[in-house]
Order: C-alpha cells, then sequence, then structure tokens
C-alpha cells in the first residue's frame, strides 16, 4: 500500500487539487518532535497507560524489510537484512513487548480486540521467524490471535506456502497483498519488479491457505496507464473475488524512487492538472464498476464485497485510541499523546534507526511524539469519522465532546459543502460525504488540519 505525503499549504482551502495528502492518522507523523525536547521531558509508558482504558486495545507489530523498495514507497523500510539482522530485529522487539507488557499494569484488565503485522513485509520473515513473531504477540502480549481479527500485509514473492500455512494456523483472519498492477509494464513504470504470473501464483497460493478475507491493493495514476488497462488490473483483481479491494492514487513524494527520478528530492508545490484529472477519471471508472460487481465503498480507498466477512480491521480501526505499536515505523495512541520512534524516507536513515532499535535495552519512555488536547481529539474524530462513507452522526460527537461539530468546525464545514462535498440529502441527523466529497477525500483531510500541526508539518525537514 502507499503511504502518506505531506501537505504545504499553510490555509485551509488554499490549495484546491484533489490530491493533497493521503490522510489515515492524524497528527500526521511529521508533526511529531523527540520528546525529550518537552519540559516535562520523555514520559514513561506505565504514566502514560496509568489511566488508559486497556480492555480493547489495538496491537500492530511493524516489520520494516522489503525484498525490493517501490518507487512510490515513503514506508517505513529497507530492502533486505543482512548479518542475521531479522534475529537482532525480532529480539528487541522481543525486549519492547516485555516492557511494554509490564508497562500496562495488573491494575485491570488487558484485552486486545485486534492485531496487525504490517511494515514493510511482515512475509519477509521466514515462516519460522513467524512463528516467532506470533509468540511475541501473544505469549508477551497476551494478545490471543485465535481469538481476534488479525491481518497481516504480504507481496506476491513473499506469499509462499510454508508462510501463509504459519498465518493460517496462527489465526490470521485477513491477508492484504500489494499488486498495485496486473499489467507487467506498469509495474515496471512504478517500479515494482514483479510479473502477472507471479502475482497470480501468489493469489492462489493465499486462496488455497483458506484466509477468510483478501485483500488487493491497486493503484492508479500510473505512467503510461490508461482507463483500458486499469479496467484489464480491475478485472484481474475481481476473478479472485476478494472480500477487499483498496484502490490507491499514485503520489509522488520526496526521497522517494519515483521523486528522484520525476523531478528531485522535493514533491510539486503545484498541482499537476492533467494528472489530477486522469486520477479522478480512473478513480470513478474503478469505483462504479466495483460497486456495479457487488462491491460496498467503504471509504475513498476501501470497498468491500457485500457479501464478504468483517475478519479484519477497517479502515482506520487501528488509528483509533488504545492502539500499541511495537517496532521501527509503529505508532502508538493514548488519548493525550501519540508517541513512536524516530521516523525517516531515506534508506541511510532508516539503517541507523532500525539498527539503533536493535540494540535498545530500555523501552521504557516515549521518545518521540505529539501530545492532542480535547481540540485536536475533536478534529481527528471528524476527519476519521467524515472520510468514512458512512459519516457521522453529530449526536455521537456531541455525546462523547459535550459540543456540536458545526459550531466546532464552522468554516471547514461550511467550505465543504459550497464545494458539494457533503450529503445535504443525509438530514441534520448525518454529516456524510457526497460521493464527489469521497472523491476529494484527500483534499478535505488536509482542510481539517489544525494551525498547529500544520505549522509544524511544514517546519519538519525530509530526511
Amino acid at each position: 500500500m502507499t503511504g502518506t505525503t505531506t501537505t504545504t499549504g499553510t490555509e485551509p482551502g488554499a490549495d484546491t487539487g484533489p490530491y493533497r495528502s493521503y490522510v489515515y492518522a492524524y497528527p500526521h507523523k511529521t508533526a511529531y518532535r523527540p520528546l525529550g525536547e518537552h519540559p516535562a521531558g520523555p514520559p514513561s509508558l506505565s504514566e502514560l497507560w496509568a489511566s488508559e482504558r486497556k480492555d480493547a486495545l489495538s496491537l500492530y507489530l511493524h516489520i520494516p524489510f522489503c525484498e525490493v523498495r517501490c518507487g512510490f514507497c515513503n514506508l517505513f523500510t529497507r530492502i533486505g537484512a543482512p548479518d542475521e539482522l531479522t534475529t537482532r530485529y525480532l529480539d528487541a522487539l522481543d525486549r519492547q513487548a516485555t516492557t511494554v507488557r509490564d508497562a500496562l499494569g495488573d491494575d485491570g484488565p488487558v484485552r486486545f480486540a485486534a492485531a496487525a503485522f504490517g511494515g514493510g513485509t511482515p512475509t519477509f520473515l521466514t515462516a519460522g521467524e513467524l512463528e516467532r513473531l506470533c509468540d511475541i504477540a501473544e505469549k508477551r502480549m497476551g494478545a490471543d490471535l485465535g481469538a481476534v481479527p488479525l491481518s497481516v500485509e504480504t507481496s506476491p514473492s513473499t506469499a509462499t506456502a510454508d508462510r501463509l500455512t504459519v498465518l493460517a494456523g496462527r489465526g490470521t483472519t485477513r491477508i492484504s497483498i500489494g499488486v498495485q498492477s496486473f499489467v507487467d509494464a506498469e509495474a515496471r513504470a512504478a517500479v515494482r519488479p514483479q510479473r502477472r504470473s507471479e502475482v497470480e501464483a501468489a493469489l492462489g497460493r493465499i486462496r488455497d491457505a483458506r484466509i477468510p478475507v483478501l485483500n488487493i491493493d491497486l493503484i492508479y495514476g500510473i505512467e503510461g496507464q490508461t482507463g483500458a488497462s486499469w479496467r484489464i488490473s480491475l478485472d484481474a483483481a475481481l476473478a479472485w473475488r476478494p472480500e477487499e479491494l483498496y484502490l490507491y492514487p499514485l503520489y509522488v513524494r520526496p526521497l522517494t524512487g519515483l521523486g528522484r527520478t520525476t523531478g528531485g528530492a522535493a514533491a510539486p508545490q503545484a498541482p499537476d492538472t492533467a494528472w489530477d484529472e486522469q486520477r479522478l477519471r480512473l478513480y470513478r471508472a474503478g469505483r462504479d464498476h466495483l460497486l456495479a460487481s457487488g462491491y460496498e465503498q467503504v471509504s475513498m480507498r476501501m470497498f468491500r464485497r457485500a457479501d464478504a466477512p468483517h475478519a479484519g480491521a477497517d479502515d482506520y480501526a487501528c488509528q483509533t485510541d488504545g492502539m500499541i505499536g511495537l517496532g521501527c515505523g509503529a505508532r502508538s495512541y493514548t488519548s493525550s499523546l501519540h508517541y513512536s520512534f524516530d521516523y525517516a524516507v531515506e534508506m541511510r536513515e532508516i539503517r541507523g534507526i532500525i539498527d539503533g532499535f536493535t540494540t535498545t535495552v530500555d523501552f521504557s519512555r516515549a521518545e518521540v511524539g505529539r501530545y492532542v488536547d480535547e481540540g485536536e481529539a475533536r478534529r481527528r474524530h471528524l476527519l476519521q469519522s467524515l472520510l468514512q462513507a458512512e459519516g457521522m452522526r453529530p449526536s455521537e460527537y456531541r455525546e462523547r465532546f459535550g459540543t456540536d461539530p458545526y459550531e466546532d468546525f464552522p468554516a471547514e464545514l461550511e467550505l465543504f459543502s459550497t464545494r458539494g462535498w457533503l450529503d445535504d440529502s443525509a438530514g441534520p441527523a448525518l454529516l456524510r460525504l457526497s460521493p464527489e466529497g469521497l472523491a476529494h477525500s484527500d483534499a478535505l483531510g488536509p482542510d481539517l488540519f489544525s494551525p498547529a500541526v500544520r505549522a509544524a508539518m511544514a517546519a519538519y525537514e525530509a530526511k
């Protein structure tokens, strides 16, 4: 899947291009800062989690390794793992899990309601290493993987039968495979070395493993892609009757392979109108084709087969409060602080952060993050709810915060309404995006960023 890109606009609505930023978490990680710079210093995890609800936590384990790095990827991952690096990484992950579980305490029930392994590519690990990863989740953290939804990301070359057998046996309910395109020339254009025959073979192995939910990721907006070639990828994916499909617009981001080959380290500052129009056309064609093929739209990106089981986390379910992330690249969320390890895109920086993680002994404090006050919590709730096709009930917002979303965000909601992005037919009991609003989710989301988060993101120096 693709990751996020920063937005450089300073005022809501300053940039009306439809593809400003993919928003799946708020505040954005580029707004995080070293917590040692905070007057109170880096907080201990036991302090952070002392007053949090811990009876329905989400668990995320990040594996920052891939066999190759796609040209569009700005996720926290490195190519390969020399010198038994995966062993040292899992050793550190084990130490971190032990520390985090101790920090959660025993003063009340600690239960996990969902789990996910992401990256990178979790199935870069061998079958034996995947067994150990599951043991860390279960024996160290106490997550019952056989009793909760467990989602795992994979790639065509690493979705081998032995790895899939381990994942199925340990309770995986959802497998997500990044295909991006079934057209070999488009895969090459996205700097993703794969052949359709290899992809089809991997999908066959996944179906043979009988994991309940298969998700396939596709990308539109690749150089050379046409409406006809986009339809080829859509139909090739639909032939496997995946329970879920994610359709992602291509972004060219700073420090990525495509970013370096299309104009240097910085992303374009002005919208590319022709490219925007192409991506919108392809999005609408893909959306309409999936809706006509028996799929329901969950968000701009996510489509679920109407008869499919809900066996994995939805678009943003793992981004809610009560999220515990383990490993480099993983983020954790309490009600007052979002925290993680340092973030980078450039390969040398990533390698250094991973090497530092593997030698860390003391994981008892949050090192990098951003505090979330009541105002930011309201923005986050509205943003994440509004970007889902089902929308948000203002009554639930009022019950949680004691205020009205129309009074808290009058300018933003008026702007969305003026642009035709809100579904006026939904009535006052439901705040929901129109089909055109969903199509412009990547413009709408950044308009809800606070001035403080916007300023922090603008000041971030990519590395």
